[in-house]
């Protein structure tokens, strides 16, 4: 599931970003948490990668904790227990990255210490969380545009999921009210 960026960021989001993470009061411990959420192939780690770039700051990606195609809801919890709570106590955070592969949980991941992270991936802003973000951003492109590029991404081995996923984003995003809640939201229809 994890992939590689062929397309740059866009510039002028990557810079309302950064500026609103520059201004945001840190709400967890003392790092300052920019959570770019949206539905999957929307655009988010493109984004992220380029916020990242800019604030030259460490990236949890939600892609390396979720545990398999059925746990979206499930890694709301464990990117909250294993990275926010340990950051906002001041704490050393790392968290296990599922082998998508094996089908089962790999190595561990240890974040540095920094005034910021980008918590990048579905549900990043989802609550509990969200109410760690001190920006959230909401990534967004239509339906059909968003599975286009996933399966280009991913791969065709890929499709049989996309719905399954697709409806569980659905269901959370919706039961959360997270596009509601974000700071800033992005469309990227119109990007590659």
């Amino acid at each position: 599931m994890w992939h590689q960026l062929r397309e740059p960021a866009d510039p002028e989001a990557v810079t309302r970003v950064v500026a609103l993470a520059r201004k945001a009061v840190p709400r967890c411990g003392d790092t300052v948490v920019v959570a770019i959420d949206g539905p999957s192939g929307s655009g988010k780690t493109t984004l992220a990668k380029g916020v990242v770039e800019t604030l030259d700051c460490p990236v949890a990606h939600m892609d390396l904790i979720f545990p398999g195609w059925d746990g979206l809801a499930e890694a709301v919890d464990l990117v909250t227990t294993q990275v926010l709570e340990p950051i906002a106590r001041g704490e050393q955070a790392a968290y296990r990255v599922w082998d998508w592969e094996r089908n089962g949980w790999g190595e561990s991941v240890t974040l540095p210490r920094h005034r910021y992270l980008v918590l990048e991936g579905c549900a990043s802003s989802v609550l509990p969380a969200g109410s760690y973000a001190a920006v959230r951003v909401w990534v967004e492109a239509p339906r059909g545009t968003r599975m286009a590029r996933g399966i280009e991404r991913d791969g065709e081995d890929f499709a049989p999921h996309w719905e399954r996923w697709a409806a569980q984003e659905d269901a959370l995003f919706a039961a959360d009210g997270t596009r509601a809640r974000a700071d800033l939201v992005i469309d990227t229809a119109g990007l590659r």
